[in-house]
Order: C-alpha cells, then structure tokens, then sequence
C-alpha cells in the first residue's frame, strides 16, 4: 500500500462515506481546497492535485520556453496564443529555369532591379538566392575542386610509375565512349611487394583480413593438434579418423592447414590442390574448395571461372569498333569499379581519352562560351538530383558492369574551392535573374515535375498568426501576383519590363513590398508627406538624452499604448530604433512575440555528433496587419502605357476606308429585295 494511504481510502470512492476514522485504517472526508467541487478522503489530496483543474501550473510548453502559469482549465485555450507553440509555413512552388528563349526579357530586367516595385522578381531573386547556396559544386564537379587538382599536381612521377607498375586492369576509352578492359598478371615478387605496401587502397579493410587470416591460422593449429594424437592412438586407421576429426573440429577450413607447412594444406602454399587430390576423397575436396575458394585465387593457386585467355564462347572472336562519336568523356574523379573485386589492394590504371567536337561545328571559343558556370550547374543539378535532363551516358561493358561517360565543361571560374556554393562562385557578378518571375503553386497531393526546382516558405509564425499570414501572403498576393495582383506589360515577351500594382488594403492605404531583411512580403503604409518633414527620416545615432524625437518623449504609458495596435513586423522595426523603443517592444513579447529555440551541432571526438539547444530567443514574427479585402488603386491602366511603349511596333496607319470583301454582293441583294417591292 502506499505511504500515507489507508486500507479503506484506498478502495473507497464514496463522497458520502460514512466509515469511522481509525489510525492507519481510514480518514476524514474533505473538500478541495482550490473549490473545484471534488469530494476525498484527506489522504487522497496529493493525488488530486495531479487532476484539480483549478491547480495553478506551468504550460504545457514551458520546456520550449513558455514561462506562463495558469490554471489547468485553461491549458487547452492558451495553446492557441501560446508565444512557444509555433507552425512552421510548408506551403510550396515550383520555378522553372530560363530557357534560351526568354534571354531578351530576362537580360532587361537583370540590368535594373527594381525589387521593391517589382514583386515577382524580388521573390525569384530570393528563391534564386536560396537555390545558390543549397547547391554545393564538389557534389556535381569534383574534378574541378581545388583538393583534386592539387593532389594530381603535386604527385611525384615516382609514385606515378609504381602506381603503372601495380595496376592489374588498364582502361582505354574509345571513340564509341565504351571502356576496353585489358588484365594483367602480377609475379609473386610483385604480390609480395604489394602485401608489404600501406599505400594502398581501402586500406580500412585490412584489420577484416587480419582477423579472418588469424582465424584460419588457429584452426589449422587446433587441426594438427587432433592429427597427431589420432596418429598415436590409432595408426591402423590413419587416413578415415583423420578426416572425420577434420570434418568435424574444422567447420571455417576443413582442411588441415598450419603455419610452418607441416601439412601442407594451407591456400597460401604451392601445390595445395595437387597434395589435397592425393590425401582426401572428393567429397571433402570440393568442401575444401567451397569454403576456400575466394582465397585460392587471390593466391594464385586457382584460375577463376572463365577467364578470357579461356573463353569458349567470346575467345576467338575480334572486337569489332563502333563508328560512333559521342561527346562525352570521363571525368578524372571517377574511377572503374573492378578496384573493389575481391583484392581492395590491387589498383587500376586508367587511361582518359576525350573524343573530338567536330560533330558538333563549333569553334573553340564558342565552345568556352557554351560553359557557363550558373546554367550548366543548373543543368547538372536537374540531371542529377531531379533527372529533369539528360547530360550523361552510359554503355555495358559486359553483363555486370556499366561504364558512365559525362560530359565535361571547361569553367574560367575553375578549380573551386572546397565545400563552395554556386553563389560563392558568382558573388562578385552583377546580379542576374536564371529563373523564370512566375511561379506554380503545388501542393503534396501533386505530383512535381521533374525539370523545376521546388521551394518552401519555411517562416515560423505563432499559431493564431498563421490563419492571417497564409491567407494574405499565399492565397492573396502570392498566387494571384502574375497577371492579376501584379500586372506587366503585355509586350513583356519582347523586352518591356514596365509593370504595376493594382491592388491596395480596402480603407489603409498602403503598399506590398518585400523586405529583404526578413525575406517575406511586408504592408508600408502610405504615409502623407506633410508628415515627413522635408523626407527626413528618424536615425537612431542621433537619439540621445538631450535630443529626443518627439515620439520617444512621450510617457511610457502612452508609447505601450500606441505599441499595441502595430503589427508584429512593425514592432520588429521599432525595437532596433532605440533603446527605449526595444524597452516598449518587450513589454509586449509574452502577448505579440514568440520564443524559439536555437540549435547548434555539437561534435565529440569520437567522431559522432549531437544537436542540442544553445538558448531561448524570443523575437516578432514577419507578419503584417491581416488584411479583409483589397480594393483596386487609382491608377491608369495599361492601355494608357501602350500608347508610350517602345516594344509597341505599330502598323502602317490607314486615314481612307476601304471597302470590305462582301461589301459589293450585299449591295445587289439590297438593291434586287428593294426592286421587287
């Protein structure tokens, strides 16, 4: 029973229990204190403080940061406005690449970018920036980084000729893109050298054959053991008990095998197979080969199955070459695949041949401006990661291996530095627009295209927030800006990069731009110019004890006042204007602000790593004031710029009518109908 508990409170559940109170048997019956109307035995009051719902307790996410306490009632309902229990935005689009047929619009635009008046294109420059820094170079060119290029530069020619010398496969690529497969045998010598050698591949898997030779060895050890004492007991039956006491003491190696050869039977040593014919009978000869087989020809003491010196089928036929010229070759980061065959410490050489761009008539200069760093990465990702296009091409080389020919590009930006992005690559470039203004809502339930490159909002926002902002910023603004909350110049396709915006907060007026601090959608009011004193701004260098802007001299009272009708991005701004304004703005962060976790990645020295969460920071989320209904603005509309638009080529003006085609038959008929009257 528990500490403090009766026998009889512990079963009784009666609210008008009427049981004497005895000492260790029974207690009086009591109210709750916090008057939530239950009714218990006395010693049952820690328990319902578990369950009172007028306990005073902490929220629910006060581990995520929520330092409010309430009663338990009113759990539920403060989850709604809770500052710690935030929705994270999934919604997301797809943009396109440019193609080589939008180059006319897109250079005009790249050459003034005007992203607060134009929307779409601050949003693709945006994504496009996002697209850059997630696009890692070493992923889709690692024979162009730095580390590469270096190692192959700084290798000496000695090491160059044993690597020819130990190489057992010599790969030769063809003008058809396949690989010819030559093999070379290796003396002892040479095998014994290459034992010795720690410059070799794979070399984390030598402890694997270390522990599986000291296996082998043990068990031929514990074999001669057995032998011998068989041979003392019962000569007469020499040769049956032996191969039963191997059978059954040798499960990994059946045979009898030893360091110093006393037996002879060790797959490492000379004429094995020809002593185990003589000595076994054939069931446990092909046993011997089953569980040996692997190391047998590693060691030269048997041919493999097939080798092609001995192939019936393919022995006596000629290669015959395929007339074919593809221009594609090998980058040198690849490498054949037989390395990794049974041996991890053979090694291959590879001979790279590139095949000629005749086929394709163009000049060595057209060719160095075909290479361009953000379109070909561009390519290169979709072909890799979304397999939007085809850059690549591959040919069997027999029924197991594939050989992979790519294409390789000449960069001027080249070698790149390790761990780079493709915006490290062009940061000292004029910006310029590679993805297409408009963008494709999608959601799950969709299946994406495979040649588009997809986005996600990804802003936190508290969870009575995230109604306003998905229906203002995605359903309003974001999904209707092209053609509609957003206009262009129908002439766009040729050039024009005039466009407007058509739509303002019914009642408020103010206008949509994007802050490239926050990276989301923003509401500026329009403020009159008689309030802005000759376009002076408010700067906090000059706000000082002696030198107040008018706002800051008002009382506190009042400033909190006017704080709490801005809108959550408003505050955010306001709290860098001033020490005094960042004290206004906190007092309102349990009721307009959120608190989020930090994270950092923490990394041990064994090698593995852990996230853990480095503090608590409470902030404002990028939401503006919710917006109802929008109203059109008082603007002209786009008819009026086609009368004064350079891209409108207008035709030949006709001043004289011109009859139409039907006029003359309509005449007759007119006049014959009026003759019969």
């Amino acid at each position: 029973m528990p500490a403090g508990r009766h026998e009889h409170c512990d079963k009784c559940f009666n609210i008008h229990c009427q049981f004497p109170v005895q000492v260790s048997v029974s207690c009086v019956i009591v109210k709750c204190r916090k008057n939530c109307g239950a009714v218990f035995h006395m010693c049952k009051q820690e328990e319902h403080q578990l369950l009172c719902p007028n306990e005073s307790v902490p929220c629910l996410n006060v581990h995520y940061g929520c330092p409010l306490r309430m009663l338990r009632h009113r759990q539920a309902k403060h989850l709604e406005v809770c500052p710690a229990s935030l929705v994270c935005c999934s919604q997301e689009w797809n943009r396109w690449p440019v193609s080589e047929t939008d180059l006319t619009f897109y250079e005009n635009v790249s050459r003034n970018l005007q992203t607060e008046a134009n929307l779409d294109v601050a949003l693709a420059l945006r994504d496009q920036e996002l697209l850059f820094q997630s696009i890692k170079m070493k992923n889709l060119f690692p024979e162009l980084m730095v580390q590469d290029i270096c190692d192959v530069a700084d290798r000496p020619a000695e090491e160059e000729e044993a690597a020819a010398a130990c190489s057992v496969v010599c790969c030769e690529f063809t003008r058809n893109g396949c690989t010819q497969v030559e093999k070379e045998e290796l003396s002892q010598e040479e095998r014994d050298e290459l034992a010795k050698s720690k410059n070799v591949e794979s070399i984390q898997n030598y402890n694997t054959w270390e522990k599986i030779f000291n296996k082998e060895m043990e068990g031929c050890k514990q074999t001669v053991k057995n032998l011998n004492k068989r041979e003392e007991k019962e000569r007469e039956r020499e040769e049956s008990t032996n191969c039963q006491a191997e059978t059954r003491n040798c499960r990994v190696n059946p045979s009898a095998q030893s360091l110093d050869g006393a037996t002879g039977l060790a797959p490492w040593q000379d004429g094995v197979l020809e002593r185990l014919g003589k000595e076994v009978n054939i069931a446990e000869y092909n046993m011997y080969l089953v569980h040996n087989g692997a190391m047998l020809i590693n060691f030269g003491q048997l041919a493999a199955c097939t080798p092609r010196e001995k192939d019936f089928v393919y022995g006596n036929l000629e290669p015959i070459e395929v007339m074919t010229v593809r221009t594609f070759n090998v980058p040198t980061s690849y490498r054949a695949k037989r390395s990794h065959i049974k041996d991890p410490a053979l090694r291959i050489k590879t001979t790279h041949q590139s095949t000629d761009t005749a086929d394709l008539s163009l000049s060595e200069e057209d060719l160095l401006k075909c290479d361009d760093e953000v379109n070909t990465t561009i390519l290169c990702s979709l072909e890799k990661e979304l397999k939007g296009h085809l850059i690549s091409e591959s040919s069997s080389v027999d029924g197991l291996y594939v050989d992979v020919g790519t294409q390789t590009y000449n960069f001027a930006s080249a070698p790149f530095k390790t761990g780079a992005s493709l915006a490290d690559v062009i940061a000292d470039r004029p910006p310029r627009l590679y993805v297409h203004v408009e963008a494709e809502s999608v959601t799950r339930r969709h299946n994406k295209t495979s040649s588009a490159f997809s986005y996600m909002c990804g802003h936190f926002f508290r969870r009575d927030e995230f109604c306003s902002h998905f229906r203002n910023v995605h359903s309003d603004i974001q999904a209707s800006l092209t053609g509609w909350f957003h206009q262009r110049c129908p002439l766009a396709y040729l050039g024009c990069t005039f466009t407007q915006t058509r739509f303002h907060p019914a009642g408020h007026p103010a206008t949509i731009k994007f802050c490239q601090e926050v990276s989301a959608l923003v509401l500026q009011p329009d403020v009159p110019s008689s309030l802005c004193k000759g376009g002076e701004t408010f700067s906090p260098q000059r706000n000082s004890e002696h030198n107040l802007d008018p706002l800051s001299s008002l009382p506190l009272e009042i400033l909190q006042h006017i704080a709490a009708y801005l809108d959550s991005f408003t505050l955010f701004q306001l709290s860098k204007v001033s020490r005094l304004m960042r004290e206004v703005c906190a007092t309102l962060l349990q009721e307009r602000g959120m608190v989020s976790l930090k994270w950092e990645k923490k990394t041990y020295s064994h090698g593995g790593s852990s996230w853990r969460c480095r503090k608590k920071v409470w902030e404002f989320s990028s939401l503006f004031s919710s917006v109802d209904r929008w109203s059109f603005r008082d603007k002209p509309s786009m008819s009026e710029h086609l009368k004064t638009c350079s891209f409108y080529q207008r035709g030949e003006p006709h001043t004289e009518p011109v009859a139409l085609a039907c006029l003359g038959e309509v005449r007759d008929i007119y006049a014959a109908v009026k003759t019969k009257r």
